[in-house]
């Protein structure tokens, strides 16, 4: 369907996409299935209304969250949703985005039940390091849950919703109460100053207790680790990822610990996707040029959405060469059916229906 047609008068700023059908809808705000017209490529496009967000005192936090989604185009992991540009008019804020066509990991639970440890492992050493990821960059995402993790077409977990994140800074401390009390840890719940990434850890450790069927002697030495009341006591994600359960079948490609946004700024450009952009008729020495200085245009869209799609398992900082190992590791799941998709993940303030299991008092 042409963007000119659908999309509710969106068509001016979202002039580079054939807008499809709604997948999901907030209080402020929907999410759009839609085309990227050059590559063809399929994105999901989350809309926020600005007087809808400014009468529910909403704006700061959706600005915070813009400012953090900015910054996310640069980070560049297989197990964080990917942001290709963020485009904001007086009306709308547009944040185009991955599309992931398998739900969330709480469909997939739900609908297959508990699953066998080795899978329930894999999932989690994707989280952990998606969530370490963020960490490396000075980001906690404060609102970890099953909910929040979408699934993509090859059953990758993928972190996303990052409505109620902060951006970290030495020496100094959250206070924020917020995120879904299922899964807060004690210290967030109580209204106490804490750090950041030892709220992660909990809500990661918290959210493991759902997936399997059976946990092993060393899970059972991992887990309840994950979960001491005590912060300071609470093991770290550098521990986790050095204990023998999350070492167990951990996939190279995850092995090494994710680099900064900065050191992944200076990798090689790839040159098959540089020439399928000249090919749309983008001129190569300043798509170089752009990709170099990080410029936010049409060409470097169309220059990850092509580059992702080409290494679709593997986008992150180790490129395409352990693609095959991980297509290996999802012959763990069963692909007989799909899950339910569910799209109201990729919206802040989706989960109206649970104000009361999710809070968020303060402003930090």
């Amino acid at each position: 369907m042409d963007g000119n047609t659908r999309g509710g008068g969106h068509c001016e700023a979202l002039k580079s996409y054939n807008l499809g059908k709604t997948l999901g809808a907030s209080t402020f705000g929907k999410v759009i299935i839609a085309d990227h017209k050059l590559t063809g490529l399929k994105v999901a496009v989350k809309i926020l209304n600005r007087r809808k967000m400014k009468t529910m005192e909403m704006e700061e936090k959706a600005n915070r969250e813009i400012k953090i989604l900015r910054s996310f185009i640069d980070f560049i992991h297989p197990h964080i949703i990917r942001i290709y540009e963020v485009i904001e008019t007086p009306k709308d804020i547009f944040v185009v985005m991955e599309y992931c066509q398998n739900g969330d990991l709480l469909d997939y639970i739900v609908e297959k039940r508990r699953l066998q440890e080795d899978v329930a492992r894999r999932i989690f050493q994707q989280i952990m390091s998606a969530v370490e990821y963020c960490h490396t960059n000075m980001v906690v995402h404060r609102d970890l849950k099953p909910e929040n993790l979408l699934v993509d077409s090859k059953y990758n977990v993928k972190l996303a919703d990052f409505g109620l994140s902060n951006v970290m800074h030495d020496g100094h401390f959250l206070k924020t109460s917020c995120g879904s009390i299922n899964y807060a840890a004690p210290e967030v719940i109580s209204g106490e100053l804490y750090a950041g990434p030892e709220v992660d850890v909990w809500s990661c450790g918290g959210g493991f207790y759902i997936l399997p069927n059976h946990l092993s002697d060393l899970a059972m030495d991992l887990i309840p680790r994950m979960l001491i009341v005590d912060p300071m006591k609470r093991i770290t994600t550098c521990e986790i990822r050095d204990h023998p359960w999350f070492q167990n079948r951990l996939p190279r490609y995850l092995a090494v610990p994710p680099p900064k946004t900065a050191q992944q700024a200076k990798m090689e450009i790839d040159e098959d996707t540089l020439q399928d952009v000249a090919n749309l008729g983008y001129d190569k020495d300043h798509v170089c040029e752009s990709l170099c200085n990080r410029l936010k245009n049409e060409e470097t869209v169309a220059y990850y959405l092509i580059l992702d799609n080409r290494f679709r398992a593997t986008s992150g900082y180790l490129g395409a060469e352990y693609q095959q190992e991980m297509d290996m590791s999802f012959n763990h799941f069963t692909l007989s059916e799909s899950a339910s998709p569910s799209t109201w993940n990729y919206l802040p303030g989706s989960n109206d229906s649970q104000v009361s299991s999710s809070t968020s008092r303060d402003i930090d």
